[in-house]
């Protein structure tokens, strides 16, 4: 069949809207009709050519949500009419990682997601007779794309998708990254440094587990409002603060009879490696946790003094919150629904799939929380 898509052909160059050929679905996969999708800065990480893991010609887009329209043989969790959101971490639930429950990166389609196609090997998309990769299993930026039966998770039919689309990356890698990485709760203090979307959502859920002291770092001013807006209790602008990040963060976190500081919990959401090691610095020694969210460029590393480590603070990363898919993605649309977390300010422009790049432009300008692509 032929669907519209946004293709990245090149690196570095403009997404082209062309018209494709996708095939149907085969044993264990299903075709979904994506109905909303979100440009996310991973999209433009592997676009920008910063990727090292980037395959092109590919078709972007992992942050969807639509409608199931063929299933393939053996497929029995999901149904024709079901609505889902697709799985960039699928979850198998019978692989050693899975069975595990220390991890969500289940590993049964990795090598084969990694390498831009379906787990025969294969790709279902083409153009003019020339292989499209899929990406990160997704292929949101095509109006239809395939994906294997383990990488969507079925959701209410009474949510909207150009809300819900933003679960399938941006909401569970924030709002996960406090509730199944972090595990934070009641009482606690977190720093959260970069308030963009990712940013945004672990403020979120930090309001969610009821943290006492949530601090949103931004060299943006204009992102104080926003962080406020979802329960951000204190706002710092590294720009304006006077000396040492570190040790102003720490002071601010000294409360009552606890006057070494620190805080409880750190979220690292810009992917920036000198961020990441004051975002460590500034834990409370003895139990703080820096959670690392942002994605760096390639050949870049972290450090930090061994003295930050052994006197009890640890570093972690997260990915996709350290959600499971299929089972966590439905009771975060849940959340949603029922009020517990909010969406819907985040979503400041709904596109069409020509406006595409436009949605990459706010993004690089810093105009955009979130750009939604409607189909």
């Amino acid at each position: 069949m032929k669907t519209r898509a946004a293709v990245a052909f090149e690196k570095s160059k403009p997404l082209e809207i062309v018209e494709v050929d996708l095939e149907g679905p085969k044993a264990f996969e299903v075709m979904v009709e994506i109905k909303a999708t979100g440009i996310c800065h991973t999209d433009e990480f592997t676009i920008s050519g910063a990727d090292p893991e980037g395959l092109f010609p590919a078709i972007m887009g992992h942050e969807g949500a639509g409608v199931v329209v063929e299933i393939g043989a053996g497929v029995t969790s999901v149904a024709v009419g079901d609505h889902v959101i697709p799985l960039y971490t699928p979850e198998c639930r019978s692989c050693p990682s899975c069975l595990s429950r220390k991890t969500n990166l289940c590993t049964s389609i990795r090598g084969t997601q990694g390498q831009g196609v379906m787990p025969d090997g294969t790709s279902r998309f083409s153009y003019k007779g020339q292989k499209l990769h899929h990406y990160m299993g997704c292929s949101t930026f095509s109006n239809y794309t395939v994906l294997p039966e383990i990488a969507v998770a079925k959701i209410r039919t009474d949510a909207p998708f150009d809300k819900v689309c933003y679960i399938g990356c941006g909401v569970t890698t924030g709002v996960g990254a406090v509730v199944n990485t972090a595990k934070a709760g009641p009482g606690c203090t977190g720093i959260v440094f970069g308030l963009g979307g990712i940013g945004l959502n672990v403020v979120q859920g930090l309001r969610l587990v009821g943290a006492d002291m949530i601090i949103g770092v931004d060299t943006n001013p204009t992102k104080e409002a926003w962080g406020r807006t979802f329960g951000m209790t204190h706002f710092v602008n590294p720009k304006t603060v006077v000396g040492d990040l570190v040790a102003h963060l720490v002071g601010m976190t000294k409360r009552g009879a606890d006057q070494i500081g620190g805080a409880d919990y750190t979220f690292d959401c810009t992917g920036n490696v000198d961020v990441m090691r004051t975002a460590l610095e500034a834990c409370h020694r003895g139990w703080g946790e820096s959670i690392i969210i942002g994605v760096a460029g390639a050949g870049q590393e972290i450090k930090t003094r061994p003295f930050q480590l052994v006197t009890g603070r640890t570093w972690k990363g997260t990915a996709f919150g350290g959600a499971r898919g299929r089972t966590d993605v439905p009771r975060i649309v849940d959340w949603y629904m029922d009020g517990k977390i909010s969406i819907d300010p985040m979503i400041t422009h709904i596109l069409t799939l020509d406006q595409i790049n436009t949605g990459f432009d706010l993004m690089h300008k810093g105009e955009s929380i979130r750009s939604v692509v409607v189909f």
